[in-house]
Formats: C-alpha cells, structure tokens, sequence
C-alpha cells in the first residue's frame, strides 16, 4: 500500500501584480519537471501564490518542495529587478 504526501507552499505579495507575474513565470513548469514519483500545481488568488506538490515518499517531497521554492524565489528575484 502507498501512501501520498503532499505540502502547500503559501507566498504572500504586497501587490497583486507581483502575485501574478511569480505565478504566471512559474505555471510553465507545471508537469514539465514531474515524474512518476511527484508533482505539482501553481494557482493564485489575489496577492497569493500557492504551489502544491504531491509525491509518493518522503524524499521525493522534499526534492520537490525544494525545486518549486527555488523556482519561486527566481521568479520573484527576476520580477523585482524587472520592476
């Protein structure tokens, strides 16, 4: 028997804008890097970007919270010096 985990990655902006450029910039990589052990989705609402990742076991979670909070933190980096 297998068992899911998952984890919700909450990110708070003080402007929506802001919001929707991390979303958007990240959004592209929903199912480009999942596999048969995790995966992820990206939505908003408002000035909060939520990213879930699903995975069969433990490490294959971490790996994942890792990858999607590194991507984010691209995301906001690029997005702030864009501004």
């Amino acid at each position: 028997m297998s068992r899911r985990h998952d984890v919700t990655l909450s990110f708070r902006y003080p402007e929506e804008r802001r919001a929707r450029v991390v979303a958007e910039s990240v959004r592209v990589e929903e199912g480009e890097i999942a596999d048969a052990r995790s995966s992820a989705s990206v939505e908003r609402d408002g000035r909060v970007v939520r990213v879930r990742v699903e995975a069969s076991d433990l490490v294959a979670l971490r790996a994942g919270v890792n990858t999607w909070t590194r991507l984010v933190g691209t995301a906001e980096t690029v997005s702030e010096r864009a501004a």
